[in-house]
């Protein structure tokens, strides 16, 4: 994936972490798998669990968020900016990149996603995502830009991150959502589906349960923590150093659901830290 700006990376170090932002729990599966490929880069996470679900917000109040928690995690010395949520990075990744104006580099949950689908799957795909995601059409706008031959057909599930962040994991109030969500007639003739949202993958199984071994799911934060390897490599700012590496969680409000998921990824030595910006 070419790089969205051009970054300037002279006063960077290796040792600096790692920013990653989402509205809650849902980005935890991105830093999680950069957890597991990266197992030496420190990192700073911000939750905007007070502000949850980012979906049903308008763009102009998802501006607002995503840029001033942006504006933090450069405060935080961060060498490399995650916007682990496909809301933030649907609405407002061009003011986030104007706001970073390539100091540091930006990798977004969406792009490095969608080059791979359309350069790898030649079949009808499906994206389930939030409203606000969906409205943007940001998914079907970047596949067929690659690959106009492909067929996209995008499906708001609102209810999914409510039910995630209150902990309905593994759970029939989940269970009936999902199946009554993937049996939209608009997801009829999928053989890949998306889940475009960091939320999602926590009901991985469950979804890939409903279908069998008919539809491919695309695991997104692979993908994702995969293109800031490959970016980190580019500007040599990967941390070879075998050290203990630090987790520290920023929460603009800490719910017992972020804690128990955080823990239960990271270990209980991390720091969960109240923040308002």
């Amino acid at each position: 994936m070419k790089d969205l700006i051009k970054v300037n990376i002279q006063e960077l170090s290796c040792h600096q972490p790692i920013g990653v932002f989402d509205s809650g729990v849902g980005g935890l599966t991105v830093a999680r798998e950069i957890k597991r490929l990266l197992p030496n880069e420190n990192l700073i996470y911000f939750g905007d669990t007070k502000h949850l679900p980012y979906g049903d917000k308008s763009r102009e109040a998802i501006v607002e968020y995503s840029t001033q928690i942006t504006h933090f995690l450069l405060q935080q010395n961060c060498k490399a900016i995650v916007i682990a949520c496909n809301t933030a990075t649907a609405n407002a990744l061009k003011e986030v990149l104007a706001l970073v104006a390539g100091r540091v580099p930006v990798i977004d949950v969406i792009n490095p996603v969608t080059e791979k689908v359309a350069y790898e799957i030649h079949t009808n795909v499906g994206v389930i995502a939030t409203k606000a995601t969906v409205s943007s059409g940001l998914y079907r706008k970047s596949i067929r830009k690659h690959n106009k031959y492909i067929k996209v057909d995008e499906l708001a599930t609102p209810l999914l991150v409510p039910a995630i962040e209150e902990g309905f994991k593994n759970h029939p109030i989940t269970q009936a959502i999902i199946s009554n969500y993937l049996s939209n007639p608009k997801l009829k003739n999928i053989e890949t589906l998306i889940l475009g949202c960091t939320h999602y993958p926590l009901l991985i199984d469950e979804i890939r349960q409903y279908y069998g071994n008919r539809v491919r799911v695309i695991d997104s934060p692979n993908i994702v923590a995969n293109q800031l390897q490959m970016v980190l490599e580019k500007y040599q700012l990967l941390n070879h150093q075998h050290s203990h590496p630090y987790y520290h969680f920023y929460l603009s409000d800490i719910t017992q659901n972020f804690e128990k998921i955080s823990k239960n990824f990271f270990g209980n030595k991390i720091t969960l830290e109240l923040k308002t910006l």
